[in-house]
């Protein structure tokens, strides 16, 4: 067993998560510590290693060992200030159990960490002049904190996001106005103080809440309004219930109606369309012309309801969308209305044009509604053929797909023109495609 423990401490310090969970599989103690005594949970906090942390905590690492220092692993997370690894090891159930008075510690850790700001915490704590170096880095995969540094410590500034996930862990109901003034300090909506009060407030399933939220998309603040916008859309995902799905789109139809700011009811167009409304066609007419691209690129979402034939007026707006000066107004256009057989021809020949756009990525978008396009007619697949050759990867991979699609002998070569593609691709459905396409070549009789 001591053998599986070192094997254990040294998985955890070169961030092998699948090691350390092969190692407790094997019955290595979750709680095994090195040879200074501390626990493998408290190494990885000090790393920033999520993923570690929470395979041991999965594992039946303790988050609530007190150490010779009195702290706990769910202490140091607290003071590490990444609330990615504060999540990891806090784990998937309210911390109840815990007595009150070691609740009450934890949050006022976390609060004062809050209030007064990571780089003034450290320079109270080292005694250190002089200014903090402060770098972004990103905490998961979708949000990112600062990193401060002073005197030789190191903390990230999630501490609001603790905090706020913290008292929900605790069932402590902070007021609303509360959270959001707290979610929108940093005005970035990838924040991760942003995310944990758009999440913990959706995880909030009153009518109270829900009322309270939404009454922000009349703040003079243009974060509190995106902020609402957020939540709504995190509460559809999430399953709103029939209730909250009619009064979610009636406040966003509403909302269209009134907003003046063109970036806001860009967000709140897009918002909206993942709904269903039956004025959602009337609203997208209303913009159709608007002056500013990010709201004209929500209009085809709304002009196209799900399984709905398009009206005439929708039809000819998206006509004139597909010609539209914003190519990715045009791209938009294209992908929604490519469904009508009356707009297909006028929107092919849109698509064509675009695959010869500057951008890459418009290129590539192009690529990719001409590769799911009913129209196989040639000139599409020579379009396709001719980005084969193009010089971002992802086009050529778009391009490829969709010859494959369309069982074109060019395709032949076109796993060798793509070229590697590297992590994350490994099971893309267009290089499946592919390779699905040159197996029946090299196989023809295989079954």
């Amino acid at each position: 067993m001591r053998r599986l423990d070192g094997h254990l401490m040294s998985a955890v310090r070169v961030r092998d998560a699948e090691g350390v969970r092969a190692l407790l599989e094997k019955g290595a103690d979750p709680d095994a510590v090195d040879g200074d005594g501390l626990p493998g949970l408290c190494v990885a906090v000090a790393a920033y290693d999520t993923a570690v942390a929470e395979v041991l905590v999965e594992g039946g690492a303790d988050p609530d060992r007190v150490l010779p220092d009195g702290t706990t692993p769910l202490w140091r997370a607290i003071d590490g200030g990444s609330p990615a690894v504060f999540s990891a090891v806090l784990g998937k159930e309210p911390r109840l159990r815990l007595p009150e008075a070691a609740r009450e510690r934890l949050l006022a850790l976390a609060r004062n960490w809050y209030e007064a700001g990571a780089a003034e915490e450290l320079r109270r704590r080292t005694g250190a002049p002089g200014p903090a170096a402060t770098v972004r880095v990103e905490d998961d995969e979708y949000h990112w904190v600062d990193q401060v540094s002073l005197g030789g410590l190191v903390t990230r500034a999630g501490h609001g996001a603790i905090l706020t996930s913290l008292e929900w862990a605790f069932r402590v109901l902070t007021p609303v106005d509360e959270l959001i003034a707290r979610a929108v300090g940093q005005h970035d909506e990838d924040h991760v103080d942003w995310w944990a009060g758009c999440w913990i407030l959706s995880e909030r399933r009153s009518f109270e809440t829900w009322s309270a939220v939404v009454a922000h998309r009349h703040h003079p603040a243009l974060a509190h309004r995106r902020f609402v916008v957020d939540y709504l859309r995190i509460r559809g995902l999430l399953g709103n219930g029939p209730h909250y799905e009619k009064k979610a789109s009636e406040l966003l139809a509403a909302w269209a109606a009134e907003e003046t700011d063109s970036g806001m009811l860009a967000k709140v167009l897009d918002a909206f369309t993942e709904y269903e409304h039956p004025g959602q066609e009337d609203i997208g007419l209303r913009y159709a012309g608007h002056p500013d691209p990010r709201v004209r690129r929500e209009v085809p979402y709304a002009l196209s309801a799900e399984d709905v034939p398009l009206s005439p007026a929708a039809r000819a707006a998206l006509l004139t969308l597909t010609r539209d000066q914003n190519p990715e107004v045009r791209i938009r256009a294209c992908t929604v209305g490519m469904r009508d057989d009356e707009l297909l021809p006028e929107i092919t020949q849109a698509l064509l044009l675009l695959t010869e756009d500057q951008d890459a990525d418009v290129r590539g978008a192009a690529a990719a509604a001409l590769a799911g396009s009913r129209d196989r007619s040639p000139a599409v697949a020579d379009a396709l053929a001719a980005l084969l050759d193009d010089d971002n990867q992802l086009v050529r991979l778009e391009a490829a797909y969709g010859l494959a699609l369309r069982d074109d002998p060019r395709v032949d070569g076109a796993i060798e023109r793509v070229g590697p593609l590297g992590a994350g691709f490994e099971h893309d459905h267009r290089l499946s495609a592919l390779w699905s396409w040159k197996f029946r070549k090299e196989n023809p009789t295989a079954e």
